[in-house]
């Protein structure tokens, strides 16, 4: 008589045990690294059927012209005095203001010269004949001064590039752009010297 509540006690752990097993081994075949709702759904059909009409042109339809996507390739030297951007469409140049300029001015400095007779190379090259030249400041001192001073230095760059050129089927847009268009954070030095520049862009020759 004693043993039988003793008997039934076993019988009850045993079963909570296999229970336990069974809702452990249930919750194993859960792979915890993959948030619910992720799991792969019916597998993709393997064949298209190329009679699909839904796969064919209405009557009457044509594709349209292929694009070539735009690839862009940027280089800018170890010093980060010049940056060079090459797309499919264009080439643009980006020279440190402070390569070509004294401080707060638009009279060229003895190095600007050669830099900008590189780039007048580069235009005969792709033989261009529109040319851009932007010039850009960093956000100190006054709006109005910036769009000033880099609409000078734009126009610095743009006479002696002329000259190189010596090109009359040549046109030259030149604009002074001030404080738009950062390129860096003019919250710190090292960016704010990026952003002092004046970029010279042209069409790529389709050579």
């Amino acid at each position: 008589m004693t043993t039988t509540p003793r008997l039934t006690l076993t019988l009850t752990a045993a079963a909570l045990l296999a229970a336990a097993n069974l809702t452990l081994a249930h919750a194993d075949d859960t792979d915890p690294s993959e948030p619910p709702g992720t799991e792969p759904t019916a597998a993709a059909p393997v064949k298209v059927d190329p009679t699909d009409p839904d796969l064919k042109l209405p009557e009457g339809a044509t594709l349209a012209d292929p694009k070539v996507l735009d690839i862009k390739s940027v280089v800018e030297d170890q010093s980060g005095e010049e940056r060079r951007e090459d797309t499919n469409a264009d080439v643009t140049f980006a020279l440190q203001a402070e390569v070509l300029f004294g401080k707060d001015s638009a009279k060229l400095g003895g190095a600007a010269k050669a830099r900008i007779e590189a780039i007048a190379e580069e235009i005969k090259k792709q033989n261009a004949t529109q040319v851009r030249v932007f010039g850009f400041t960093d956000d100190l001192g006054s709006s109005a001064h910036g769009d000033v001073l880099s609409k000078q230095r734009a126009n610095a760059v743009q006479a002696v590039l002329d000259q190189d050129l010596n090109d009359p089927g040549v046109t030259f847009e030149v604009r002074g752009y001030g404080e738009q268009y950062p390129i860096a954070d003019n919250s710190s030095e090292a960016g704010r010297k990026k952003n002092r520049r004046v970029e010279v862009s042209f069409p790529r020759s389709g050579g």
